[in-house]
This record gives C-alpha cells, sequence and structure tokens, in this order.
C-alpha cells in the first residue's frame, strides 16, 4: 500500500505557492504528482532549529514524512551576503520577523549595503532539498546560485529576496529573468534536479 502511495505522488513541505510553482515545474518529468502540505491535508508547525540549510530541511522532510506515510520532499534555503559575514543565511526566512514583507526585508537589505562597492557585494543563494522516504531513508542535495546585491528591488517574476539578487551576466536581477532561465540556473533548481536524480536511483532499487 504504502509502495503504490510511494509512486503515485511527492508531497513537498511548503505552503509558499511561489516555491510550488518551480518545484513543479523541476519535477514535472517525474511521473509523479507533486502537491503541496496544503494540497494533501496536513497541517504542522514544524520548529527549523537547525544550525545549516541541510538540517532544517531534514527536519521539515521527516516530520511531514511521519504524518502522512508517503515521500516527503522539503527545502530550506537562503540568502548569504558575503559583506554580512554571511547572513541572513539560515535564518534568510526569519530575517526581520517571518511576518515581515519582503519588500521591507529587501530595502533593509540594500540600505546596509549602501554605500559598498560592487566587488564586494558578492553574495550567494543556498537551497538544501531533502527527501524522507517511507521505508526511513533520507536523501539529501545542494544547489548554489553565485550573483551579487544589486542597488535597487527590481522585478515581479520572483518573490523573496530575488528582486535584490543580481546576476551580472545577464544584467537582470532573479527577479526578471524568465521563470524557465531561472530554474535552470537557481539553486532550487540545481538542488531539485539533483534530489530527482537521487529519487528517481532510490525508488528503482526499492522495485528491484
Amino acid at each position: 500500500m504504502v509502495h503504490r502511495q510511494m509512486e503515485k505522488r511527492i508531497v513537498f513541505a511548503t505552503g509558499n505557492e511561489g516555491k510550488m510553482r518551480e518545484i513543479r515545474m523541476i519535477l514535472k518529468d517525474m511521473g509523479m504528482r507533486v502537491v503541496s502540505m496544503r494540497e494533501a491535508g496536513i497541517e504542522a508547525e514544524i520548529e527549523e532549529n537547525g544550525t545549516t540549510f541541510e538540517e532544517n530541511a531534514v527536519i521539515k522532510a521527516r516530520a511531514v514524512m511521519e504524518r502522512c506515510g508517503e515521500i516527503v520532499m522539503a527545502d530550506d534555503s537562503g540568502l548569504e551576503i558575503d559583506y554580512l559575514d554571511g547572513a541572513p543565511g539560515v535564518y534568510s526566512a526569519r530575517f526581520m520577523g517571518e511576518d515581515t514583507s519582503y519588500d521591507i526585508k529587501n530595502s533593509a537589505l540594500l540600505e546596509k549595503l549602501r554605500s559598498v562597492p560592487e566587488e564586494q557585494r558578492s553574495a550567494r543563494f543556498v537551497c538544501a532539498v531533502a527527501c524522507a522516504l517511507p521505508d526511513g531513508r533520507v536523501l539529501t542535495s545542494r544547489g548554489v546560485m553565485e550573483g551579487i546585491i544589486g542597488w535597487e528591488i527590481r522585478g515581479e517574476n520572483g518573490f523573496g529576496y530575488d528582486p535584490i539578487f543580481y546576476l551580472p551576466e545577464y544584467g537582470k536581477t532573479s527577479a526578471e529573468i524568465s521563470p524557465e532561465l531561472k530554474n535552470e540556473l537557481s539553486h532550487r533548481g540545481k538542488a531539485l534536479r539533483e534530489m530527482k536524480r537521487q529519487l528517481s536511483a532510490a525508488l528503482q532499487e526499492a522495485e528491484r
């Protein structure tokens, strides 16, 4: 029974619709339906008390898998700004409070870097994905997208810190590039493609 559920769908431990759109695009060729926690009827307040992106992703994936007994993926991602010693890092979602709008968060970060020259504005998006399987195995993957912090909020395509994350080689922020290009370049796209490879291998192994 559990094995049939495993083949049928993946529950992704997020309620973020912007994130779910990206995830569905990247995982569409898995041959499995990808549903959010809300769509799966799962409500859970999970304390993300890990010190790394990987630890937080594993905490979320395991907690939700224990509730539903299906394949569960979770990610933890954030923005690391070198000039700020890697902040906001694992606290990216909680920076200035979880309920604070990203317009305010982005404006605050731009203000912190107001007089900082381009060569010191290096930053990266980091994403760790964890996949908890009903048999107890947990897979993890990581992706990184390098860039710099821009000088203004620009673009409507992304969410979170995308409007201030500038990609010099494209002359655009990650909120200005197309969703297709963003999925190809992004930290989440890289981590999910690697997870897709690992999960496909794990499911094939389970069928042997």
